[in-house]
Formats: C-alpha cells, sequence, structure tokens
C-alpha cells in the first residue's frame, strides 16, 4: 500500500488531508511538533514521528511517494519567525529529495507575492520559489478562507457575535472574501497530488461575500445577538489587541486585516471549491461559537 507523508495530520487542515488519503486506501505517516491529543479521531490510524527540522528527517521521510505540507506559522512570536519558518520549509523540501519522495504538494495562499506589503504573504511566496527550485514534482495550492470542523476564524466570529455586546468591522465592510471548505481544499490537495505536472492552482469556494454579509450569515446562524458596527481599521486592530490580552490569544494582526481590506481573501481563478458556505454555516450554527478557540493555545503552549 502507498504512503504518504502529511505535516501536522493532528491539526485543522492536516487532519482533512489525512482522512482524504486513508479513504482512498493509502498508508499515512504524519510528522508533528506535538503528539495527538486525547481522543483525537486518527491518533490509532497514522504513524506519528516528530517534526524536527535536522538529518533524521530524510529518515521519516523515506519510502513516502508524497509529501502534503502544511507547516507554516500564521504570526511571528518570540523565535518564531517568517525567515525562520521558510529555512526549516527548505530544510524539509531537501529532506525529501534526499528521501527519494516523488512529489510534494505544498500548502501556500491566496494572492502569494514576492512583492507584497504584507510580511505573511511574501512568506509564502518565498516558499513556492524554494519549492520550484528544489528540482522536485510538485503542486502549489493556494487556498483563500478556509472554514470547517475545528477552524478558528469563524469559530471566533461566532463566539465574538454570541459573548461581546458589538462586534465592529473595519471600515464599509465591503471586502470580499471567497470562503473554501477543509473537505474541498484536502480534495484539491489530493487530486494534485495525484497529477504529475509542476501545477499551482487556487483552492477556493464557489460563493462570495462582502465581509460585513459573511458576519451576518454567522450571525444568523449562531442567533448571534452583538450590534454589528462599522469603525476605522486602526480602532478595529487596537480594539482586537485589548481583547486578545484577556483572552490571552492573538486575535488578529496587522497582515490579516490589510489582507482582507485589500481583497486578498478572494481568487481570481475559477472556483475548484463545491461546498456551500451558507448552507455549512446554517447546519453548523448551534455549535459554532460556544467556546472560544485559542490559536496561541494551540501552537505555542503546551
Amino acid at each position: 500500500v502507498t504512503l504518504d507523508v502529511v505535516t501536522g495530520a493532528f491539526s485543522f487542515t492536516g487532519r482533512h488531508i489525512a482522512q482524504a488519503l486513508l479513504d482512498r486506501g493509502r498508508n499515512v505517516r504524519t510528522l508533528v511538533r506535538r503528539p495527538a491529543p486525547s481522543g483525537h479521531p486518527l491518533a490509532d490510524k497514522v504513524e506519528a514521528r516528530p517534526l524536527v527540522f535536522d538529518d533524521s528527517l530524510t529518515e521519516s521521510l523515506r519510502g513516502a511517494d508524497t509529501l502534503y505540507n502544511t507547516y507554516w506559522v500564521r504570526f511571528e512570536r518570540g523565535s518564531t519567525t517568517f525567515d525562520r519558518a521558510l529555512a526549516n520549509t527548505e530544510v524539509l523540501f531537501r529532506a525529501a529529495r534526499a528521501a527519494g519522495v516523488r512529489r510534494v504538494v505544498h500548502i501556500s495562499v491566496a494572492n502569494s507575492d514576492a512583492g507584497s506589503p504584507f510580511a505573511y504573504l511574501r512568506g509564502k511566496a518565498a516558499t513556492e520559489e524554494a519549492l520550484r527550485d528544489s528540482g522536485l514534482s510538485h503542486a502549489i495550492v493556494r487556498p483563500t478562507l478556509v472554514f470547517g470542523p475545528g477552524d478558528v476564524l469563524v469559530n471566533n466570529i461566532a463566539w465574538a457575535l454570541r459573548h461581546v455586546p458589538v462586534f465592529l468591522i473595519a471600515g464599509d465592510g465591503r471586502d470580499e472574501v471567497q470562503p473554501v471548505s477543509v473537505f474541498d481544499d484536502a480534495r484539491i490537495c489530493v487530486e494534485t497530488g495525484e497529477r504529475t505536472d509542476d501545477v499551482a492552482v487556487d483552492a477556493a469556494g464557489p460563493e462570495r461575500f462582502a465581509f460585513e454579509d459573511f458576519v451576518r450569515v454567522i450571525a444568523r446562524a449562531t442567533g448571534g445577538r452583538a450590534l454589528i458596527r462599522h469603525a476605522p481599521p486602526n480602532v478595529v486592530l487596537l480594539s482586537s489587541r485589548v481583547a486578545g490580552v484577556f483572552l490571552r490569544d492573538v486575535i488578529l494582526t496587522r497582515d490579516e486585516l490589510g489582507m482582507l481590506q485589500t481583497g486578498l481573501l478572494a481568487s481570481h481563478e475559477p472556483p475548484l471549491g463545491r461546498d456551500s458556505f451558507e448552507s455549512w454555516v446554517s447546519e453548523s450554527g448551534k455549535g459554532l461559537g460556544r467556546r472560544y478557540a485559542s490559536d496561541l493555545r494551540r501552537h505555542f503552549r503546551s
């Protein structure tokens, strides 16, 4: 049975890629920075090895047909920087080549750009360039805004709509988003993994929303009663930082707000996603936002 390797199969995107591979009858090994949480549905279905960026990576990748790489960082914190994440990614690609991996599927982001004013997008573009320079057969998948069971963004918007009196939207709220389901994202990754040509594709859903409409869809589905109001971007950023102190989390970064306001959470390509965000959130609304999901707790705290 063919073996594939997925980085982060106990996290959000990686979990669904791993499950899609298992559903196709493939064996899955995962490289992870932390053990599986108690009761994780994939804990007994995949082989887990540590994701450490040293010489042991080559052995961890040996025997794999395809590497699905979800590794990246959402924001810089302490020694965790975009430059360090890029260097780690380059180590991973070199190890894949040394191990004889046939193909790499690399999860990037829509509108990655080496000349972007946003460090997040510049970093993602640099990882794509590193993969192209590696000589490996590859696919680059660039999702827009990913939603689905276990996500952070939609859940925390729902949490705020349930628990705070006022939900602030930066500017006029007409900034466009094009959400894609994590199931579609995983399917697109696996489908491009089965190809042999070097390719870069966007993973975007079939619906496009003004951000205010996106928030109101979530509010209707969850019964959230927060007043939705507009504010200058700097006020929204400041209020998110103040809330982050109390929640002990990073709620919104300057790059994320800038990417939203410049339309970079939507794709310019025909959508490859099929799942409706509005349908999913309507079906899932009762459970969304019941508990706050901390990104810092998931990725930086044991």
